[in-house]
């Protein structure tokens, strides 16, 4: 009888270590009918959001299973750097934590540590849903698991360009987005992403982030920044919010119609 190695789960590492281009969306309204559309539609990845959006975790497992038969990979945003936020999710079938606002290699470290299994971090035992998700044995999750999870920080401080090369510095890290919201909120100048200031920021951000080889990712809110953003190195790449996504939809049926 022979025995076999069990496969990863996540195919985002690898397109990542090819230099490959990823797309993905934010999912903030609890549905699963939207998930659907949006797991079907082409997305590479879709973050759930515990963060901003009004979704718990019931509502959270719902959607991470509606992405079930796809190629999409499911993802969480959390609140806040806290290991207990991110237990939840991963153990209901999350392949991945995006962390909010890290601004130094503590803070880094703190999330790298808290999506790994001992001994390589300190996630604790628990994922009763999470194979059944993705229709593997516990012990077939478990083997891949800690290669499985992607640890996404968040830059979107002042204070974490000012220490963007120790931030960077932090073995674990599986891809590092810029997040120009907050990051023109940390300086001031909430709403106002395209200010010279805010963008000599956002250039900071991503000179550290390209200069340690870890993933980069990112906002595009056009076709035409997404394609700029790809020539100098993103991989990943959100291209909206559900609900942007929608207002967008919703605007380009009224176009051309005389109202």
């Amino acid at each position: 009888m022979t025995s076999t190695t069990p496969q990863p789960l996540n195919r985002l590492r690898k397109l990542w270590r090819e230099g490959r281009p990823t797309f993905g969306a934010i999912a903030t309204i609890p549905s699963i009918q939207t998930v659907q559309i949006m797991a079907r539609s082409g997305f590479d990845w879709i973050v759930v959001d515990l963060e901003h959006g009004p979704i718990d975790l019931g509502s959270a497992h719902a959607m991470i299973t509606a992405t079930s038969g796809t190629s999409c990979i499911p993802l969480a945003r959390i609140a806040a750097n806290e290991p207990w936020l991110a237990k939840a999710p991963m153990d209901i079938g999350a392949l991945g934590i995006n962390f909010p606002m890290i601004c130094s290699r503590e803070q880094a470290e703190k999330a790298v540590r808290s999506v790994r299994y001992p001994p390589r971090g300190d996630r604790l035992w628990g994922p009763f849903h999470a194979p059944f998700r993705w229709g593997v044995s516990m012990p077939d999750y478990m083997a891949t698991a800690d290669d499985d999870m992607i640890c996404m920080i968040t830059i979107e401080h002042v204070e974490a360009v000012n220490r963007i090369d120790e931030i960077m510095a932090t073995p674990g890290i599986d891809m590092a987005v810029i997040g120009p919201g907050d990051l023109a909120t940390s300086i001031d100048k909430r709403g106002r992403a395209d200010d010279p200031e805010v963008l000599a920021l956002m250039a900071r951000a991503e000179a550290g982030i390209l200069k340690s080889g870890v993933p980069i990712g990112g906002v595009a809110r056009t076709p035409e920044q997404a394609n700029q953003m790809i020539e100098r190195g993103y991989v990943g790449l959100a291209l909206g919010f559900d609900w942007s996504l929608f207002q967008r939809g919703i605007a380009a049926s009224f176009d051309g119609i005389k109202r």
